[in-house]
C-alpha cells in the first residue's frame, strides 16, 4: 500500500513537469480546475479523510486549506465556489508542492505503523484511485487550457494519446439471457459497481472497433449536424445554443482539417480514433449510421470481445443505482451516491487514464452534454 501510495503521488507531479508556472493557475471556464487545485485537493483529501481520523497527533498543515481545497463534500463544511478556484493565486505553487510533501511524508508514516489497519488501508486506497481520477483530470483540464490558448502550445511531444486502432471493423452477436452484472470478488472498486446482480439482455451485437475521425467526417459533410430527425430535443437546442458544428478540438482550416492534441495541432488523421463528443453527438451519429449506442451491461458482457481503454465510451445507460446499493456512512458516501441524476455511463477508460485504474465493471458518468473528456463512440445494433 506505501509502495502504490508513494508511485501515485510521485506520478501527479511528473504529469507537472512540462507545464510553466502560469499554467497551474488558469481556470478558462467552471467545469475546468486549475492544475494548482488539483495537487491540493487530492493532499486535502488524504489529510482531511485519513490522517485527521487516524494520527492522533496530527495538525492540520494549514487551517484555511479544507476551505480552499474542498471540492464538493458538504458534510465537510464550507468550500470556495468552483467557478473562483482560478482566482487562487495565493498560496503559491510553491507552497501547495510543500504542503503536498508534508502530507505524503506524515501518511508514509502512518501506514508504516498501521499495517495491518484494515479501515485504514481501505480509505487510503479511496485516496490513491481518487487521486489516479484526478490525474486524468488533471490532463484534460490542461489540455482544455491549451487547447483554448491562440497559440496551442505543446504539453509534451512525446504524449501518445493512443489514437489508432485495427482496421478491421467486425460485429460480434451477444445470446439473449440472464448475465451477471457489477463488481465480485476480490480487488478495489467503487460502490457505485455494486451490487452484483442479474440483468436479462436481448440478443444485439457490438463492433469490435471503435469509431473512427473518418467516419465520422462523413458525418458532418452529410449534414448530420443540421438533421433534427437524428437528434434528442434537448440536444437540437444545445448544439444550437453552443453552435456545435464538429468534435472539440477540431479546426477547419483552408488546408483542411486539423485536430489538437497534447502534442500539438496537428492534421486530422481519418484512421485516428474519434474522440471528444457529446453523448448527444455519440447518439446522432449511431442515428445517422443506423445503429445505437450499447448499454452500460451489454458493454459489460461484450468487453472480452474487443479492445478497450483507449477512448471512455459512451452508453445508452443512465447514471442509476445498483439493485441494493448502500452509500457508505459520513461524507465518503457523498463520493458517487449525489451524481446519479440527469448523468450518461461511460465505460472503458481512455489514454489520459493512469494505470491500473480502470476495469470492466467500472461505472464513469458524465452529463450528455459534456466532452472535455477523452470520450468516444462504440456501435451496437
Amino acid at each position: 500500500m506505501i509502495q502504490e501510495f508513494l508511485k501515485t503521488r510521485t506520478f501527479t507531479g511528473d504529469l507537472c513537469k512540462p507545464l510553466q508556472l502560469e499554467d497551474f493557475v488558469i481556470q478558462p471556464v467552471e467545469f475546468v480546475s486549475p492544475t494548482k487545485w488539483h495537487l491540493a485537493h487530492t493532499t486535502w483529501f488524504f489529510e482531511v479523510f485519513v490522517l485527521t481520523k487516524f494520527s492522533k497527533d496530527y495538525k492540520l498543515y494549514n487551517a484555511d486549506y479544507p476551505y480552499l481545497f474542498n471540492s464538493y463534500y458538504e458534510a465537510k463544511g464550507d468550500r470556495v465556489m468552483r467557478t473562483d478556484r482560478g482566482n487562487l493565486s495565493r498560496p503559491s505553487v510553491e507552497e501547495i508542492f510543500n504542503y503536498r510533501s508534508h502530507v505524503t511524508n506524515a501518511l508514509s508514516k502512518l501506514l508504516d505503523s498501521n499495517p495491518n489497519h484494515n479501515e485504514l488501508l481501505s480509505i487510503v486506497d479511496i485516496g490513491i484511485h481518487h487521486e489516479k481520477q484526478h490525474q486524468e483530470l488533471l490532463l484534460m483540464d490542461i489540455k482544455y487550457c491549451f487547447g483554448h490558448n491562440p497559440l496551442f502550445p505543446v504539453y509534451e511531444e512525446s504524449f501518445d494519446e493512443q489514437s489508432s486502432q485495427e482496421k478491421n471493423q467486425n460485429w460480434h452477436s451477444v445470446k439473449e439471457g440472464l448475465y451477471k452484472i457489477g463488481h465480485f470478488g476480490k480487488g478495489f472498486c467503487y460502490d457505485n459497481e455494486t451490487e452484483a446482480h442479474q440483468v436479462f439482455l436481448q440478443e444485439f451485437k457490438i463492433r469490435d472497433g471503435l469509431v473512427t475521425n473518418g467516419e465520422f467526417l462523413e458525418f458532418i459533410e452529410d449534414g448530420g449536424y443540421k438533421d433534427p430527425l437524428l437528434w434528442h430535443a434537448e440536444a437540437w437546442d444545445w448544439i444550437h445554443a453552443e453552435n456545435i458544428n464538429y468534435p472539440m478540438y477540431w479546426q477547419k482550416k483552408e488546408k483542411g482539417w486539423f485536430e489538437f492534441t497534447l502534442n500539438g495541432l496537428k492534421p486530422l488523421n481519418l484512421d485516428h480514433i474519434l474522440s471528444h463528443v457529446s453523448y448527444f453527438e455519440a447518439a446522432a451519429f449511431a442515428q445517422w449510421k443506423g445503429y445505437r449506442l450499447p448499454t452500460e451491461f451489454e458493454w459489460e458482457i461484450a468487453q472480452e470481445k474487443f479492445d478497450w481503454g483507449k477512448r471512455w465510451e459512451w452508453t445508452e445507460s443512465a447514471y442509476t443505482p445498483y439493485p441494493n446499493y448502500k452509500k457508505a456512512a459520513g461524507a465518503l458516501g457523498e463520493y458517487n451516491g449525489k451524481f446519479m441524476v440527469n448523468q450518461k455511463v461511460l465505460r472503458g477508460g481512455s489514454a489520459l487514464t493512469s494505470s491500473h485504474h480502470t476495469r470492466k465493471t467500472y461505472r464513469n458518468f458524465f452529463h450528455p452534454h459534456m466532452r472535455w473528456q477523452q470520450s468516444g463512440v462504440r456501435l451496437a445494433k
